[in-house]
């Protein structure tokens, strides 16, 4: 089967660019595996016009709207290998099914790797979260914590006190200097020692905080920012350029949203490590309608 443009990921970055695409008359498969990384939570918050509705009821509006454009295919698949330069890349699916295209994007994203820490996974995405630009005002004035992961995580400190301001950091047995301890208190962000063992929580919803096996601290909420890596690995296979983005790694892209390879483009989370709906939309418009005008003649 042969494409003008193999997408691969259909998630909110994927979508967006075979929406573009599709209005082009270009034609498009997408192929989608059905787990986006947002699954986990019950919302998503500031994406215009659908605020507050869950991420599968956008993603589900939006492949219903794009079933009028006659050139876009979307197809429920793995995608387990990929090869090929401009104008012939070949893209294989776990069933063995082999399709064609000229220009490839990838929007696959990436998969959050959860810590060994009782309770973490029950709570990701309803008690455990990232973002306060996503989730803060829903459980804006309550206590927060956030569980320390790097110097990044003293940044966020100073993000949230727009939202709150009863913030407990927990050390997790990081040393923390005493610069930032400093910062930490002119805040007034109470800092907790020792490593975090476990959560307490409710069908989701923690209640404290495990510290060294002997100590419960309660908070309402608890920000934290896991590692992550690709959902898929057609990047290696590819041979595409990555660049570490300090709790994983994203590939490269330039301004038109083209990898390393030309011919290659990459939008999402997959290509950026803002996390953010709204820019993979906007990413993903954006790859779909530079890819496509790298075909006209």
């Amino acid at each position: 089967m042969h494409n003008d443009v193999l997408i691969v990921g259909g998630s909110f970055a994927g979508l967006a660019a075979a929406l573009q695409l599709g209005r082009a008359r270009r034609k498009v498969t997408v192929l989608d595996t059905g787990l986006p990384r947002n699954r986990y939570a019950a919302h998503s918050h500031g994406v215009l016009g659908h605020d507050h509705k869950s991420p599968a009821e956008i993603l589900g509006a939006a492949r219903e709207q794009l079933a009028r454009y006659p050139t876009i295919e979307l197809i429920n698949a793995r995608a387990t290998n990929a090869s090929g330069t401009l104008d012939d890349f070949a893209v294989t699916t776990q069933s063995g099914q082999i399709h064609y295209a000229r220009r490839l994007l990838l929007s696959y994203g990436v998969v959050d790797q959860f810590p060994a820490m009782p309770g973490f996974a029950d709570c990701w995405g309803k008690s455990v979260i990232p973002c306060p630009y996503c989730d803060g005002f829903e459980v804006a004035g309550q206590h927060w914590g956030l569980l320390y992961s790097g110097p990044h995580s003293l940044h966020m400190v100073q993000l949230y006190g727009d939202w709150t301001d009863r913030i407990t950091l927990f050390a997790d047995g990081h040393a923390i200097d005493a610069h930032a301890r400093a910062d930490l208190k002119r805040r007034h962000v109470s800092l907790v020692e020792g490593k975090v063992t476990g959560l307490h929580h409710d069908n989701g919803q923690i209640a404290a905080v495990r510290v060294d096996d002997t100590r419960d601290v309660a908070v309402d909420v608890l920000f934290a920012h896991p590692h992550n890596a690709p959902a898929g690995d057609l990047h290696t296979a590819l041979g595409l350029e990555l660049e570490d983005v300090g709790l994983g790694a994203a590939l490269k892209v330039d301004d038109t949203r083209q990898t390393s390879l030309q011919g290659v483009y990459a939008a999402g989370d997959l290509a950026n490590p803002m996390a953010s709906v709204t820019l993979a939309t906007a990413h993903g418009a954006m790859a779909g309608i530079f890819a496509q005008r790298s075909m006209l003649s």
